[in-house]
């Protein structure tokens, strides 16, 4: 029988950077739309004044980058405590895989090798000095990939899968997940299996995947793509992903990767704030394992939320309520001036 961790952490983009800056918070205070009032600060919280401070909310950017490697290293150590033999990542395609000749709902990736492109900022070096259009190998595990897209698709859930990639080998959710998991370079020798969730739906091809300004009217209904899937979806699929590997011979960590409710996606505040309200009650039924409240969140919850990368998270949940399994660390790090809120949890067995 197969030993299952959990682990949830973030992906952010802009980690990368050898200075992390508040870019989404930079580009929606220059939105000619953005009502004056949050452009001049009259409609900040107090957080946001206090994180914004003198020096356009640098100095907090670096204490927020501080506490996420802090977090990553408590995460790893996790990892190499459970010692997998494959680790199975959600995440998310932001118009890089996946474009206009097919978006599957989910799909898993079944191959021995990966190779990473280490991602750049545009203006600065990355964290780690790579020199521009270096390449990392990342180790993949075809076998176990194919048994989870047949477990999976032999429980009704028709996922599809692929051999190799389509436009980009291994995007930004997978490839910062292995990065940020061995942010010090000791190396990364576990196997992974990614995991596609459309958690853009609806704006995914619409809108590149990417922030899009402020509108005055909302675009017709012709604008918009398809939806993702649901909330309860993917719950539901996790929950499939958790018994499946239940009954293999491997060890396997399950990974959500996603920050929670990001501000670019938030329309509610003007794309400058995420919703903290809306994921620290996500966070409390997290900890209490009140999966029910989860599985009954719907697709319109989560967009009024900025929380559609979330679905990532909705996969492990399922997993975790499958394994009737509650986090022994979790960990929330807000952010007003850093785009997204993170949450960091790991569901050790209990014989690790």
């Amino acid at each position: 029988m197969g030993e299952i961790l959990g682990l949830g952490i973030t992906h952010q983009p802009t980690l990368i950077a050898k200075q992390l800056r508040p870019v989404a918070l930079r580009r929606a205070l220059a939105d000619p739309l953005l009502p004056e009032a949050w452009r001049n600060g009259e409609a900040w919280p107090e957080k946001l004044r206090e994180e914004y401070a003198d020096d356009g909310g640098l100095a907090a950017c670096e204490e927020h980058r501080r506490e996420l490697i802090a977090q990553f290293a408590i995460a790893r150590r996790a990892l190499d405590d459970f010692k997998p033999d494959v680790l199975v990542v959600w995440g998310d395609d932001q118009y890089e895989n996946f474009k206009e000749d097919v978006m599957p709902q989910f799909c898993v990736s079944a191959a021995d090798e990966f190779t990473l492109t280490l991602p750049q900022p545009a203006d600065q070096p990355n964290a780690w000095g790579d020199p521009p259009g270096s390449t990392l190998p990342v180790r993949g595990h075809k076998a176990a990939g194919k048994y989870l897209a047949g477990a999976l698709i032999e429980d009704d859930f028709d996922v599809a899968w692929a051999y190799k990639p389509l436009h980009k080998n291994l995007g930004h959710a997978f490839g910062n997940t292995v990065l940020y998991l061995d942010w010090e370079r000791r190396g990364f020798p576990y196997p992974i299996i990614p995991f596609t969730v459309n958690c853009y739906g609806r704006r995914i091809i619409a809108d590149r995947g990417n922030s899009v300004p402020l509108v005055r009217e909302e675009p017709p209904a012709e604008y918009f793509d398809p939806p993702g899937p649901s909330p309860r979806r993917c719950f539901d699929l996790g929950a499939a992903t958790a018994r499946a590997f239940a009954r293999s011979p491997w060890r396997v960590a399950v990974v959500a990767s996603s920050s929670w409710s990001h501000a670019f996606l938030t329309a509610k505040t003007y794309k400058v704030l995420p919703d903290l309200p809306a994921d620290l009650e996500m966070f409390e039924t997290l900890k209490a394992g009140k999966f029910d409240l989860w599985r009954a969140k719907t697709l319109a919850d989560i967009e009024d939320s900025g929380q559609q990368e979330m679905l990532n998270w909705f996969c492990l949940a399922g997993a975790m309520n499958e394994l009737n399994r509650l986090p022994d660390h979790a960990v929330m790090i807000p952010s007003t001036v850093v785009n997204s809120n993170k949450v960091i949890a790991i569901y050790r067995p209990a014989a690790a």
